[in-house]
C-alpha cells in the first residue's frame, strides 16, 4: 500500500537584496499554510508573519486556506513600506520641481 501522493512546490520570498525560492515536496491536498510552515522560511526569516502575511500563488492573491497543485509557486509579499497613492504624488512633486529648474 502506498501513501498519500506527494507534489512539488516552492515557497519564495524577496527581499530588496536578496530573492529566496525553496523547493519542497507536500503532501497532495496540503494548504499555502502548510507548506510555508514545512518549508522552515519563518524560523530563517523571522519579521515574517504568517498570521497577517499575504500571500500569493504566481502572482495572483489567494488565502492560507488555499488548496496547492503540484508545480505550485507560493510567493509571501512583505508588507507596502508607502502608500501607493502618496508615493505616486511625491513622484510628480519631485518631477516638477525638476522641470522648474530645468
Amino acid at each position: 500500500m502506498t501513501g498519500p501522493r506527494r507534489i512539488r512546490v516552492e515557497v519564495v520570498y524577496a527581499l530588496p537584496a536578496e530573492q529566496v525560492l525553496l523547493e519542497l515536496e507536500v503532501e497532495e491536498g496540503s494548504t499555502v499554510e502548510e507548506a510555508i510552515a514545512r518549508s522552515g522560511i519563518v524560523r530563517r526569516y523571522p519579521d515574517i508573519d504568517p498570521a497577517h502575511a499575504r500571500v500569493g500563488i504566481f502572482g495572483k492573491p489567494v488565502r492560507m486556506e488555499t488548496r496547492l497543485c503540484d508545480g505550485d509557486r507560493v510567493e509571501i509579499y512583505r508588507p507596502l513600506i508607502a502608500n501607493p497613492k502618496e508615493a505616486r504624488r511625491a513622484r510628480t512633486r519631485r518631477a516638477g520641481t525638476q522641470r522648474r529648474r530645468a
